[in-house]
């Protein structure tokens, strides 16, 4: 079966190598992710390189023949047997995958994973998305014979390599490594970060901007991914909420508020059902939530108020798109500025986004902070990763860094806890105090240490 996507590099494909390796066929593996985000290629890929033949059965198109397999699994031997002559592929046993594509359109066959794994004839990898996998699972029994693993967008590296540049990311770590550059200007690893900022790390935009260089035929490519989006919000809502709540993520940073208006947005909701919506666009992962936490000298993922949060867009390429939705990419001003290098501190939000996405990249959970100062003013720490027993606290600047009297209060009201105080900046690696001032396109390979 071809492939219909460019084949990217991609770091996640270690870990199914690490799967295959440790697991030798006793549990599936379960990609999830959002749409576009590559999770079928990588699996048929997976499938073409480290087997001797694989199946794709893609739920998404796959024949009512082929649906209906599933309602009686008594009997394995025909199951396999008419999988292999409906696809034309002959599968060899303990050196074959079966992968079920966009498994949430058939619980049935998730059922199965149980029994397919316990016949151990073949691996199984299977892929879920957007339409909610816990919705679509009401009345089957959910295997346990499943491990888990979530892929987000290309990251930084994921998109130089894409570019051909298999050597920047060497030498930004080299550059944490020694505390000093090494040969490669700021300006040009700035220019390559925002232009990373504008494409995104959906594979079908990156591809388009390798293809092309054209960031016009880009941003429709980007206008694409988000309909199909709001198109599957609506499957899971038909009022038309959990489109909206995503809709309004760059509005709502804009507005520089403490936390994510929700009743803004869609007027007053009862509180069961808010969380329903909030909990559907969290599973999407089309979006990042990150959560307030009550007391960072309990622990951050201890003492989280699920009421008081804000929400990121899961790549930073969608949200530019989004952030000017309602006009031509002309007139989007996020393009203009950071192509000419003038972001202003207005459009800020854009960093504050991208970081977010690399701490999730990261596998890391997201939070912030906010206390008040004597005055009544909100002082509010962007980010808090937990380092251990300690605490970096991160502050975001796109603009003018001198002034960072939030993050200095934090490490005086928590002096104990805190570990490395980071501001993430525009402006060269260097530290102040005890303070380290990381440029953005550095903060990756600082989190990942």
């Amino acid at each position: 079966m071809a492939i219909s996507q460019p084949i990217f590099r991609r770091k996640i494909y270690d870990n199914l190598l690490k799967w295959k390796q440790e697991e030798q066929g006793h549990s599936a593996l379960l990609i999830e992710g959002a749409r576009r985000v590559g999770k079928s290629t990588l699996a048929e890929e997976f499938g073409k390189n480290e087997y001797k033949s694989y199946i794709l059965v893609d739920f998404s198109r796959a024949s009512k023949r082929v649906m209906r397999l599933f309602d009686d699994i008594s009997d394995l031997d025909t199951l396999l047997m008419q999988l292999q002559f409906e696809y034309n592929v002959s599968l060899a046993e303990r050196e074959s995958l079966v992968i079920f594509d966009e498994v949430q359109l058939c619980p049935k066959a998730r059922q199965a994973i149980k029994h397919l794994v316990a016949d151990r004839r073949f691996d199984y990898i299977e892929t879920g998305s957007l339409i909610s996998i816990t919705k679509n699972t009401k009345h089957i029994l959910i295997p346990s014979e499943e491990d888990y693993i979530k892929m987000n967008p290309m990251d930084f590296e994921e998109f130089l390599w894409a570019s051909g540049d298999n050597v920047t990311a060497g030498l930004l770590r080299d550059v944490i490594e020694r505390g000093a550059y090494n040969g490669i200007p700021h300006r040009t690893l700035m220019r390559k970060f925002r232009l990373y900022m504008l494409v995104g790390g959906m594979p079908q935009a990156v591809a388009e901007y390798l293809d092309t260089k054209d960031l016009i035929r880009v941003d429709k490519i980007k206008r694409g991914i988000i309909n199909l989006y709001l198109a599957d919000f609506i499957k899971i809502d038909s009022s038309g909420r959990i489109g909206r709540l995503f809709e309004n993520i760059p509005a709502q940073l804009n507005r520089k508020v403490s936390r994510y208006m929700v009743h803004k947005v869609i007027g007053d909701t009862e509180e069961k059902k808010e969380d329903m919506l909030m909990s559907e666009l969290a599973a999407s992962m089309t979006a990042n939530m990150c959560h307030h936490t009550a007391d960072p000298a309990n622990g951050l993922a201890m003492d989280f108020d699920k009421d008081y949060f804000k929400i990121y867009t899961a790549d930073t390429g969608l949200f530019v798109t989004l952030a000017f939705w309602d006009k031509d990419i002309a007139e989007n001003e996020i393009y203009r500025k950071l192509l000419s290098d003038k972001l202003s501190a207005n459009l800020g939000y854009v960093y504050e986004n991208i970081v977010a996405q690399m701490i999730v990249a990261g596998r890391r959970k997201l939070f912030y902070y906010t206390f008040p100062s004597e005055n009544r003013h909100l002082y509010e720490v962007d980010f808090l990763i937990s380092q251990g027993s300690k605490i970096d606290p991160i502050e975001v600047k796109s603009s003018g860094y001198k002034a960072h009297k939030s993050l200095d209060m934090f490490c005086t009201k928590y002096s104990g806890k805190v570990k490395q105080p980071l501001i993430v900046t525009t402006k060269e690696y260097h530290k102040e105090g005890n303070v380290m001032f990381v440029p953005v396109y550095l903060f990756p390979f600082i989190i990942e240490k």
